[in-house]
Formats: structure tokens, C-alpha cells, sequence
């Protein structure tokens, strides 16, 4: 989703739960990354017609809709494991596009997804960090790839800031790690920016890898815990399910780290996120 990061953990007893609406919530910061990865993405192949691009991970389809403001012929397709996210996105943007191309969305694991038609175009937004492995799935994504096509992702790099650090820290204590050990820690699956550099350029690709720090201004009581509630927080809401008096006592616990970790200032709640990009264009 995600930022979205839509796509479990294998492995994972149970898959978490996605809850569009408030993914949703923080949508202008979680947008801002993916028109800086757009930004980037060259210019695609043409091939005496329309672009086919997919998007893995696509979460509730905000940011899938906003390829066709850039290809606006292209038939898109969102793919993601989430029925909840996939339901708001179908709702909201599948059909026709104002360019006359065409926008769906299909059910699909990331972490065992591979093209099975040509494709101009495999872009992700802030859903890779939750697939083990998924540097392994490079060279198929770029075998699926026409001449001349464009693999392009961006993925959090915020894994050791105090925001994931402390949920990672209050589920290994006592009182929670029976039901909640390695929950805060296991969707920590990216590398460094040169590691993605060096396995994308080994794979014959001319490529772009960047990071950048965002410092958002986030609003409201306690925003830092509102926004790890639509991602990092997922599968801990997700085990702890109907148990209410659980999930109350284990957000009041986090809420009270994130706080004296995040104070608010007088203009709002100052929240670094870092994020890695990467842009390979396959050789034509």
C-alpha cells in the first residue's frame, strides 16, 4: 500500500488483515513517494501499441489509478493477495479510463507471482518489504518484461526507527511474546540501496537506485500510532483479532513509546520515513 503493502509474510500463521479506510487515511504522504518514483520511470518501449503494466501490491488501487494519468492508453492491472483491498479497489477504479485504456485488478501473491504475458512496465509501491526473498524474483520479473521495459519499485527503509524498533521490542516482552513473538520484526525484508543496485545491474539492467528521507508533519492525537495502524501494526491487530482487552492494552502500551519517541510540536507530529527506490530498465 501502501503502501500499500498489501502482500503477508509467507510463512505467517495468519495473513493479515487489511482495513482500507484507514490505510487511506495518510494517503497524501503515502502517494508522495510513488509520483517521485513515477517521476523517474523513463519513457517506455513502443511497441505499435497500448502499454501493459502491472502493478504488484496494488492495495486499495489510489496509486494504480495514477499510471493511467501517465499512460493513459495502457491497460493496468493491480495485483494484490488482500480480498479487502482489492474490494475497495475494484469499487473505486476498476473499467475504462478517462484515455480510453483499461484498469483491473486480480488476486495474486507477490512472492510467487510471475508474468505470464509480456509486460512494459512491473512497478510496486511500498509492498515488497513484506516478501521474503523477493530479490530472487528479479530475474523472472525481468525475463516477463518486453525489450525496453521498466521494472520499478520503492520500498520502506525506516526498519530500525523507533516507530518499528519500539513495536518490535514491546512484542518480545512477557507479557506478549507468547502470542506476538517476531510479529513487530518479521515483515523486515529489504536491502540497502547498492545491494538492489548490484543485483539489478547484474541482471543486465541500466539502473537507477536512490534513497530519500521524507520528514512528514503528521496531525492529530497520537498520528504516529494512526499511521502504523494501516501497515506495521496489521499483523499484530490481526492475531490479537476479537480480543479486545488485549488489543486496548497493547495500544496503550505502544501508544505511550510512540509518544516519547514522537513528542508533538507546536505545528504537529514531526515523522522521518525513509524510503528506497529502484528504477531497471531491461537492454532493448
Amino acid at each position: 500500500m501502501h503502501s500499500v503493502s498489501s502482500v503477508p509474510a509467507q510463512g505467517s500463521a495468519v495473513a493479515p488483515v487489511w482495513d482500507p479506510h484507514q490505510y487511506l487515511r495518510h494517503s497524501t504522504h503515502r502517494t508522495r513517494p510513488f509520483l517521485d518514483l513515477l517521476s523517474r520511470i523513463p519513457r517506455l518501449p513502443d511497441h505499435g501499441r497500448p502499454a501493459r503494466i502491472a502493478d504488484l501490491g496494488c492495495g486499495p488501487g489510489n496509486v494504480t489509478a495514477l499510471l493511467a494519468d501517465r499512460w493513459p492508453d495502457a491497460h493496468i492491472t493491480g495485483f494484490d493477495l488482500s480480498p479487502e483491498m482489492l474490494e475497495q479497489a475494484e469499487k473505486d477504479w476498476s473499467g475504462t479510463t478517462a484515455g480510453g485504456g483499461w484498469l483491473d485488478f486480480r488476486p495474486a501473491d507477490a512472492a510467487h507471482w510471475t508474468p505470464t504475458e509480456p509486460y512494459d512496465l512491473i512497478v510496486s509501491n511500498a509492498a515488497l518489504q513484506w516478501v521474503p526473498n523477493h530479490p530472487e524474483s528479479f530475474a523472472a520479473w525481468i525475463d516477463g518484461l518486453r525489450p525496453g521495459g521498466v521494472l520499478a519499485f520503492q520500498v520502506p527503509g525506516n526498519f530500525t526507527s523507533p516507530s518499528h524498533a519500539l513495536l518490535g521490542e514491546l512484542c518480545a516482552r512477557p507479557e506478549w511474546r507468547e502470542r506476538l513473538a517476531g510479529q513487530g520484526r518479521r515483515f523486515v525484508h529489504i536491502l540497502e540501496a547498492p545491494d538492489y543496485l548490484t543485483r539489478l545491474t547484474a541482471l543486465g539492467c541500466e539502473t537507477d537506485v536512490w534513497e530519500t528521507v521524507y520528514c512528514q508533519l503528521l496531525q492529530g492525537e497520537d498520528p504516529v500510532l494512526d499511521w502504523v495502524k494501516g501497515t506495521a501494526l496489521r499483523p499484530v491487530l490481526t492475531t490479537l483479532g476479537d480480543d479486545r482487552e488485549a488489543v486496548d492494552a497493547f495500544l496503550a502500551q505502544y501508544r505511550d513509546l510512540l509518544r516519547e519517541a514522537y513528542p508533538p510540536g507546536r505545528d504537529g507530529t514531526v515523522f522521518p520515513f525513509r524510503r528506497v527506490f529502484a528504477v531497471a530498465r531491461k537492454p532493448a
